[in-house]
């Protein structure tokens, strides 16, 4: 491997055991990214003093430089400060700065510093601090037999607010490229006709425009990234623009009901949801967002047919004959919502969610959904035959999306429904 590669170091039992979910490794390699770097080599250890000392040893040999993320806290476990002390040739001292740190720390929050606390403060002779402003544990960076180690906490929060100097501090040493880097948050298409589309425009794609796909759930991320001093990102901007359309939702980290409030906010307008299957999902993703407050009126938790008559006024017969996962009681849920609330749209979903309760004229996965306003109301049903999670953040997802597009003017039926599936 080349000397000017970086490499990463996760410690800690809980992420061997699958108690903790490695999500800090994702977050250090876009940071890095977002600078012109790549990760080369990435290794996740437990608090096993033998295999750290070898994976350190390795290292100094392979790397650049290497983060290390983890086993800076104050319990025995946290091993960091003394395996790089042990690996650099150096001693453990009482760093002046990380104690006024710890102590200042502890200060804020009216508590004592103990031995445990200030353990934090102990680190390899001749180390630089890495500032940590929101935990107590400070980061260090020192050489190794030529290899820059920089130190990170595990936190996830921790990290993110220490990444700009860790990155900068990589950065410093392996004199990578500066990149700019565009990311549209997309919803309702797939990596595979998002692919299909862009190649109808490959003949004119520049070759030093990257073009990278992040998939999650519910959005999709489709990024571009180009040396600093490109001129071909704008237009392969517009291309995508062009090629996915009402799918977009916006740039950077936007979510779906980010995007949706906005919309609401530009038109002065306040929204409501009734809920069956989702178990107020489209509720609780409404009001994650800051400034919901302002564009969400009331959410519906309608999930037995006594409280859907009795809350929002469902007509016991049509739920007796039609049952609850049919058009006209959807109808009727997104009518009493909208009547009780106050507000200007609103959407309504009951399905059968499973794994139990599916019927051959319903089967599992069945839901149907209604949208819009007293005077424009749409309703759709459609099968998504996945897990009972999934369901309803697929099921919650399009809700959103649906009051988004009737706002915008956008096509009622979306791509995703035209292929029976989101």
């Amino acid at each position: 491997m080349a000397q000017r590669d970086i490499h990463l170091l996760l410690t800690g039992d809980e992420l061997m055991s699958g108690d903790t979910v490695d999500s800090n490794s994702a977050m250090i390699a876009q940071a890095l990214s977002a600078m012109g770097q790549t990760v080369a080599h990435k290794v996740t250890l437990g608090d096993d003093r033998p295999r750290l000392v070898a994976a350190l040893k390795q290292a100094s040999q392979d790397a650049r430089v290497l983060i290390m993320n983890g086993g800076l806290g104050p319990t025995q476990d946290d091993l960091t400060a003394e395996l790089v002390a042990a690996a650099a040739g150096v001693a453990l001292v009482l760093n002046a700065e990380a104690e006024r740190h710890v102590r200042e720390w502890c200060a804020a929050r009216s508590i004592e510093p103990n031995e445990a606390n200030l353990k934090q403060a102990w680190l390899p002779e001749g180390a630089e601090i890495i500032h940590n402003p929101r935990g107590s544990a400070v980061g260090f960076a020192i050489e190794v037999a030529g290899t820059l180690v920089l130190t990170t906490p595990g936190v996830p929060g921790e990290l993110k607010a220490m990444l700009p100097e860790v990155c900068g501090r990589a950065l410093a040493v392996t004199g990578g490229e500066a990149t700019q880097r565009v990311r549209f948050q997309t919803f309702g298409i797939g990596e595979s006709t998002a692919q299909a589309r862009i190649d109808e425009r490959s003949h004119d794609w520049p070759e030093d425009v990257v073009l990278g796909f992040r998939a999650g759930m519910p959005q999709l991320e489709i990024k571009l990234t180009a040396p600093a001093n490109s001129p071909e990102l704008g237009r392969c901007r517009e291309i995508l623009a062009g090629v996915l359309g009402d799918h977009i939702l916006g740039e950077d980290d936007i979510t779906l009901a980010a995007a949706l409030q906005q919309v609401l906010r530009d038109q002065g307008k306040k929204m409501v949801s009734a809920e069956s299957c989702t178990g107020g999902l489209i509720a609780a993703m409404m009001t994650a967002e800051p400034g919901s407050s302002a564009v969400f009126e009331a959410g519906f938790v309608t999930y037995a047919n006594h409280i859907k008559h009795s809350v929002l006024g469902v007509d016991e017969a049509t739920l007796e004959t039609e049952g609850a996962v049919s058009e006209p009681v959807v109808r009727q849920m997104l009518a009493g919502a909208l009547a009780r609330s106050g507000a200007d749209i609103g959407v309504a979903v009951s399905g059968v969610a499973g794994p139990d309760g599916g019927t051959p004229d319903k089967p599992l996965g069945t839901v149907w959904l209604a949208w819009g306003t007293e005077t424009e109301m749409h309703t759709h049903k459609t099968v998504l035959p996945t897990d009972r999670a999934m369901f309803q953040k697929l099921v919650a997802a399009a809700g959103l999306d649906l009051i988004r597009r009737q706002l915008l003017g956008l096509p009622k039926l979306p791509h995703y429904f035209s292929r029976r599936a989101i």
